[in-house]
């Protein structure tokens, strides 16, 4: 039955009280935005004053004093930055002595010097993120720093001479090669590339070492016989100071040189390494 139980509902658009058709509180228009007018009062002009509005921030947090220092503090607050890639040890001023292996261009490292000098360098060099390729003709004196260094992962790796497959270096997986293959070793299969980096061990000066030494970009020389001081003396122009002190270096000292620059780093073992390597020697 019309009315029985139910309240009066005036459809939108029907008649109002007086007969007439109810108008609808909002009539779309041409120039609408979609923002229906709240009718109503606006609580901030009852206040008296409106607040200013910060679009896009929320509430206001505590305010507190910027932090201020002075110019003549600025050195205090200052942190030194140096070159990144492998700490060797430390220089003459007993600052920290890196070798930037990990390199956008190609790079030539030939160490005339140890095999625990070499295998502090892969290890350090793995320690950093590249992975680590061993090219070697003894592969027992490198097992167990494999084994000791890779763990679950394998970022150090044991490859027969001539057997180094192609590595895929990258910028976000550098590759850095050692060649232990005596004192006469093969041209590598693969060669130095972006982000791959070949690091050759000799003992001692060998028939193969001018090649080398004219195409590494860095050299590494550890304790040698004057005589091979004279040679190296000639082919990196080295001054006669350090030609004579080249027969006198303590284990565990090397000179790093190119055709221009020249420092000493002397490695010392943390004690990790000093426990898997033992303490820095020249002679294997």
């Amino acid at each position: 039955m019309p009315g029985a139980g139910l309240g009066r509902q005036q459809p939108q658009g029907g008649l109002g009280q007086d007969g007439e058709p109810a108008q609808p509180r909002h009539v779309a228009t041409a120039t609408d935005t979609g923002v229906v007018p709240v009718f109503g009062h606006n609580d901030e002009e009852q206040e008296g004053t409106a607040r200013p509005r910060r679009p896009g921030f929320g509430l206001r947090g505590p305010r507190h004093l910027r932090h201020k220092v002075a110019v003549e503090q600025l050195a205090a607050i200052g942190v030194p930055l140096g070159d990144d890639g492998v700490v060797i040890g430390t220089d003459a001023q007993r600052q920290p002595a890196v070798l930037g292996l990990s390199r956008r261009t190609a790079y030539d490292v030939l160490l005339i010097g140890g095999l625990w000098t070499a295998q502090v360098l892969a290890l350090r060099a793995a320690g950093t993120g590249a992975r680590v390729a061993v090219e070697t003709g003894r592969t027992h004196v490198w097992t167990s720093l494999v084994r000791a260094a890779g763990a679950e992962q394998q970022c150090m790796t044991l490859y027969d001479v001539g057997h180094v497959p192609s590595l895929g270096p990258s910028v976000g997986s550098p590759v850095v090669i050692i060649r232990d293959c005596g004192m006469k070793p093969p041209r590598g299969r693969v060669t130095s590339a972006p982000w791959q980096s070949v690091v050759t061990l000799l003992p001692y000066l060998s028939p193969a070492a001018p090649r080398l030494l004219q195409t590494s970009s860095l050299v590494g020389i550890q304790r040698v016989s004057p005589d091979e001081s004279a040679h190296l003396s000639r082919t990196m122009r080295l001054p006669r100071e350090e030609t004579e002190a080249l027969s006198t270096l303590g284990d565990g000292v090397t000179l790093w040189c190119t055709r221009k620059d020249r420092y000493y780093s002397l490695t010392q073992p943390t004690d990790a390494e000093a426990g898997l390597l033992g303490n820095a020697r020249r002679l294997d």
